[in-house]
């Protein structure tokens, strides 16, 4: 009776008042939701009710055997996503002086990470430095230059270590960050060259006589093989492919082990630009084993060479009604496996999406392997007439052929669900990275919508016609509170009413 007298005593404007305040907010947590969706990729309400509110419920018992035996599962499959993100040195990573700060000074933006050139530091500490170089001077400066974080601070420490004496790794340095061009950057690693194969002659004579000589000889090598691939890069660049391809050829007759610098990925992308597919296809057929790890240059080359030996003649409707013709279907199986092997590239080499300078490191599978591989590679695909028409009419029944969900793997391993977070990581913010497999909206930013979108539709409704929904809404709520009453007027019938009204005052 005393809920109907409420119920009664409610204004219009109440309503209107109830329904606006919950439509405002719950369209607030909805945009909270979403941002954080896609800034971290997954929902808060989710992240907060699995991080906090589990534990609280029982749902983690640490005295537990078999949670025990989970949590190793967990920390393993942690080491597995991990390993299966590796990042790999970019193997045609532009020069920062040259490229990358040039584009700085035009547009103001910073194209490479912090996390990006942190990497970068890295490789150069390890691929340019050894224990004996507190011995020389010289090297001791660059030791130190190498984790210097301030660019113009590891400038004037190579140029301190060169008054000292020649020092290739501070001619490396100096052609990468301070040279302005690439005219520069030449003339300083052919001073390199000189330098670091004096030390590498002396350096492998003395290699056997102890831990500490390895360690020097194995840094002079690092050193001179990306002098040699740097200037093979240099020619490249300046127009010079047929000197760049036989500088990477005897590069790679020189140094026959050291397969992890990518270097045929280099002598791939020069062959392709003096258009000797002959040649090409010797090299695929070197590299794309399936004993050696895969990569978007090796797998989508494959498909250009395919794709070229039919795409002139290629015609969507033709193929619909005489169906397709060996080689054109061999071409199309060969364009399936390189998307499935990196689904984001397709988009870059239509055009369907921007492309940005590449980073100095890549995921491979990622979106960072992709504009690396569609930023050099793209005009080879022009250059071929109906390749890109080819991979237009083909490239998206690969996903068909996926098993669901789309994680599983159909040719390759299964594609790596971390690869989000690690472009994230080494592309810029003003780059919106490519997601592959696309995530489903979670559920609370779905339920939150919808929320927001009822109470603003009683929030109008009531404005409009207030008695109207004034009428609906005590119908409502009396049909709400209808069992309530019922028990109440039961609990008033059995017990004895001077019980019933001390409870009533407490």
């Amino acid at each position: 009776m005393e809920v109907s007298m409420f119920l009664n005593t409610l204004t219009p404007k109440f309503y209107v008042a109830l329904t606006g305040t919950s439509s405002l907010i719950s369209g607030l947590i909805l945009i909270f939701e979403w941002w954080y969706f896609r800034k971290y990729g997954t929902s808060f309400i989710e992240q907060v009710s699995v991080s906090h509110l589990r534990p609280l419920l029982g749902g983690v018992d640490n005295s537990s055997p078999t949670n025990s035996n989970s949590s190793n599962g967990d920390a393993d499959s942690n080491r597995q996503s991990v390993s299966e993100c590796k990042v790999w040195r970019n193997p045609l990573n532009l020069f920062r002086g040259a490229e990358y700060n040039r584009y700085t000074w035009v547009t103001g933006r910073e194209p490479l990470t912090y996390y990006d050139m942190n990497l970068s530091a890295q490789d150069h500490q390890t691929f340019f430095t050894c224990d004996s170089d507190h011995l020389r001077p010289a090297d001791a400066i660059m030791q130190k230059a190498w984790r210097e974080r301030n660019p113009q601070a590891r400038i004037s420490a190579a140029h301190e270590s060169l008054e000292l004496e020649d020092c290739a790794t501070a001619s490396i340095l100096l052609a990468e960050e301070e040279a302005t061009t690439i005219v520069e950057a030449e003339k300083l690693f052919k001073q390199a060259l000189k330098t670091g194969e004096g030390c590498y002659r002396r350096s492998q004579q003395l290699q056997h006589h102890g831990a500490q000589y390895e360690a020097q000889h194995r840094r002079d090598t690092n050193v001179l093989v990306y002098i040699k691939r740097r200037l093979a890069m240099c020619s490249r660049k300046l127009g010079r492919t047929r000197e760049a391809v036989k500088m990477l050829r005897d590069l790679m007759k020189e140094f026959p082990l050291l397969s992890m610098f990518n270097i045929h990925e280099n002598l791939l992308e020069s062959l392709l630009e003096l258009q000797n597919y002959a040649d090409v296809q010797a090299v695929l057929a070197k590299y794309d084993d399936i004993s050696l790890p895969k990569s978007a240059t090796i797998c989508y080359t494959a498909a250009l060479l395919k794709a070229r030996a039919v795409s002139d003649k290629f015609s969507p409707e033709a193929a619909s009604r005489r169906g397709l013709s060996t080689a054109e279907m061999n071409a199309v199986e060969a364009i399936h496996r390189a998307v499935e092997f990196n689904p984001h590239v397709p988009k870059y080499l239509l055009e369907m999406k921007s492309l940005i300078l590449p980073p100095e490191h890549i995921l491979k599978r990622g979106d960072s392997e992709a504009i690396a591989y569609a930023f050099f590679h793209l005009q080879h695909w022009k250059r071929v007439e109906g390749a890109l028409n080819l991979l237009h009419c083909t490239w998206e029944g690969t996903f068909r052929m996926i098993p669901y969900p789309l994680e599983k793997g159909h040719l390759f391993y299964p594609y790596p669900i971390c690869t989000e977070t690690a472009d994230r990581e080494l592309l810029p913010m003003f780059h919106e990275v490519s997601v592959y497999p696309k995530k489903e909206l979670p559920f609370f930013i779905l339920f939150t919508a919808g929320l927001c979108s009822f109470t603003a539709m009683l929030a109008l409704l009531t404005h409009q016609f207030p008695e109207l929904m004034g009428v609906f809404a005590k119908a409502f709520l009396s049909t709400l509170f209808a069992p309530l009453n019922f028990i109440m007027e039961k609990v008033e019938s059995i017990l004895p009413s001077s019980l019933w009204h001390q409870l009533t005052r407490i």
